[in-house]
């Protein structure tokens, strides 16, 4: 039986790396802004890790402009799971990505302590990278083929020159550890470890420098269904013992309804409905929120010949989005206003906002 440090002995091992950290702006308190426009006013309020206002990003192609995110607004609290889902292509990858500066921002901001990063540049953005780490969904591609697993968990710490050899040789042991994997299996490199050892070890890098926020980028999603299980319970424990927030991002509604304390519903590259776990599946308000619910499996052989509203069509192309409500010609309730008007955000009580402009607040109510 192996033994592991505590986290006591592994702060005060790499009290230095966080000594040194770059101080944060104060947290300023935002005002109310309309949604789905940029928004001057988007510092993160006290108790938010992180703060978005009208981010968009564009990319320029062959046929036109792709329109991958077009005015996102989101915040994730201390300790919380952010769920983000929808459709593949609908932008949720790039979220994340853009939130970590792979991608450079078009517009909007982006407060990571209530400090804006949106323009930083990439010297000034180093020292609060341990801030913010990312887990990528392609747990093979994601690691350096080359490099021993050692070598790949120790990296993070040279490149921000954390601890001494000795103090990073066991930094990385005691990571090993805590995802489940033996210190000696370090001497491996990552062709040698099953898909769901390969993103434990990618856990264990993204927690190499006791990160704020973490983004799972599809964490599960090609792992085998037990497999799956046993990294979504590895998140989970990590999260209570280090205070971890998360953005998890998945089309799989089930692992997100696990997982989740609030979940925000994305479609061609706008936030159409966010609230908590609770009220999304109790009473989801914007259609296609509904439509992804009925589309998702139901393990109950009595519910088999129910009928589920089911969505027509494709998905519209990026290139040239709909006008006014990008879901309207997707949806049953569509009418003149939904393509001359884009809908906002408007907030349903209890934390839930929706952007449609046929949602019917009164039923809601009763489904409360």
């Amino acid at each position: 039986m192996t033994t592991t440090a505590s986290p006591a002995s592994l702060g005060s091992l790499f009290g230095g790396l966080l000594s040194r950290r770059a101080p944060l702006a104060e947290p300023v308190s935002p005002q109310r802004t309309q949604p789905q426009a940029a928004a001057p006013e988007a510092a993160a309020a006290p108790g938010e890790v992180l703060r978005i206002a009208g981010l968009r990003k564009y990319f320029k192609v062959r046929g036109g402009t792709v329109h991958a995110l077009d005015g996102i607004d989101l915040a994730i609290r201390p300790g919380e799971t952010l769920g983000l889902v929808g459709e593949s292509g609908c932008g949720k990858s790039t979220l994340g990505k853009t939130l970590m500066r792979l991608h450079e921002p078009d517009a909007g901001e982006l407060h990571l302590m209530g400090r804006d990063i949106s323009h930083l540049l990439q010297r000034a953005l180093r020292p609060l990278r341990r801030d913010m780490q990312m887990i990528f969904q392609d747990p093979y591609a994601s690691l350096n083929p080359r490099s021993t697993v050692a070598r790949i968990l120790e990296e993070p710490m040279i490149v921000h020159g954390a601890g001494t050899l000795a103090e990073r040789a066991e930094r990385v042991a005691w990571l090993m550890q805590r995802v489940g994997l033996r210190p000696e299996q370090g001497a491996r490199l990552p062709h040698e470890f099953s898909g769901g050892q390969r993103q434990r070890i990618g856990i264990a890098r993204a927690l190499a420098l006791q990160p704020r926020l973490i983004i799972c980028d599809e964490p599960v999603s090609a792992l085998d269904v037990s497999v799956r299980a046993q990294v979504i319970n590895l998140l989970a424990d990590l999260q209570r013992e280090f205070g971890l927030s998360y953005l998890f991002v998945s089309h799989d509604l089930s692992v997100v309804r696990h997982v989740a304390d609030r979940v925000a519903v994305m479609y061609l590259g706008r936030i159409v409905e966010i609230g908590d776990r609770a009220s999304i599946w109790r009473r989801p308000a914007h259609p296609y929120t509904r439509a992804l619910m009925a589309a998702a499996p139901r393990p109950d052989p009595t519910l088999r010949h129910q009928p589920r509203p089911m969505l027509e069509g494709d998905v519209p192309s990026p290139i040239d989005p709909p006008s006014g409500c990008r879901f309207r010609t997707r949806c049953p309730q569509a009418t003149v206003r939904c393509a001359e008007q884009a809908p906002v955000l408007q907030d349903l009580g209890g934390g839930q906002m929706a952007a449609c402009h046929h949602i019917d607040l009164s039923a809601l109510r009763r489904s409360a």
